[in-house]
Formats: C-alpha cells, structure tokens, sequence
C-alpha cells in the first residue's frame, strides 16, 4: 500500500453514489474535496466516522468542501446506511476498489489474526485545483471530522 501524496494530483474517478447516480470529482472542480475511505458501510467506526462529518457539514459547507466517502460496498447497501443514519452527503460505491487502488488506499490488513486485502481508513484534502492538500491518516473514527476542521481553520 502506498497512499498518495501532499501535492500530488488525485486521481479522476466516476463512481455511483446511493442514489446509482454517477458522481465524478470533476463535478466539484473549483471546490475542496474532502474524500475518505472507509471499510464497510453501517460497521461501528465506519458509523462513528459518518455521523461525525454528517454533525460537522454545516461547518464544512462554511468552508466550501464537499464530502466524499468512498467504500466497497453497493449503491443499495450505500442507501440504507444513508437512511439509518441521516447522512447528509454522497457515499460512493468502489465495488472492484479500483479507484481505493489509485488513491493507494486499498492492501493488506489484519483482522483477529487473519490477514486479507481492504481499504485503509485514509481520507484526503483535494484542492480546487485538483491537487491533493493534506492527507489524513491517524486519527480515532470519532475525532475525524475535527481533525479535518481543525486543519482547515488553521489553514484559511
């Protein structure tokens, strides 16, 4: 696994997102693009992570990003888990992690002593240029909608 870079240009992908929707990262351009992966829809910490930037987009939408959360999982399991918990952004469905493949986010993981391939909670800051900004990777499922605020108010 090799997670892209600060400065380095993000992939362009096309994904759908609950609605079966195609939703591509050039429909933001000129905007900031919070994208983030995670495991596996309606799990707990992919919930606590949800809930967190669903309860910081008011915030967010101040500071002009759009939410992205990206996962394996299908459209129809992407919309229960946007209706059981009020998320108020797009989920995107990467069926064959083809794009969490790009964005270097998808290897070898660990799990009660099995070893098999997933997605890496990893998110990243694009810029209005297409350019990845900051990268996010260490941080608890239920701190990260503050650890992106935080960056973003300290950098405005």
């Amino acid at each position: 696994m090799n997670p892209l870079k600060i400065g380095e240009i993000a992939p362009h992908f096309c994904l759908h997102n609950q609605q079966d929707q195609t939703i591509s990262l050039t429909d933001f351009q000129g905007k900031k693009v919070l994208v983030y992966f995670y495991p596996k829809a309606l799990t707990p910490g992919c919930i606590t992570q949800a809930c967190g930037l669903r309860d910081a987009k008011i915030e967010l939408d101040k500071l002009d990003v759009t939410i992205l959360g990206i996962s394996p999982d299908s459209p129809k399991k992407l919309a229960q888990f946007v209706a059981k918990k009020g998320l108020n952004f797009d989920l995107l469905s990467d069926p064959d992690h083809q794009v969490a493949e790009q964005f270097g986010v998808w290897g070898e993981k660990k799990f009660l002593g099995k070893t098999y391939n997933g997605i890496h909670r990893i998110s990243f800051l694009i810029n209005e240029q297409g350019v990845i900004e900051q990268v996010f990777d260490k941080f608890k499922t239920g701190e990260h909608h503050q650890v992106v605020l935080d960056y973003l108010l300290a950098n405005q």
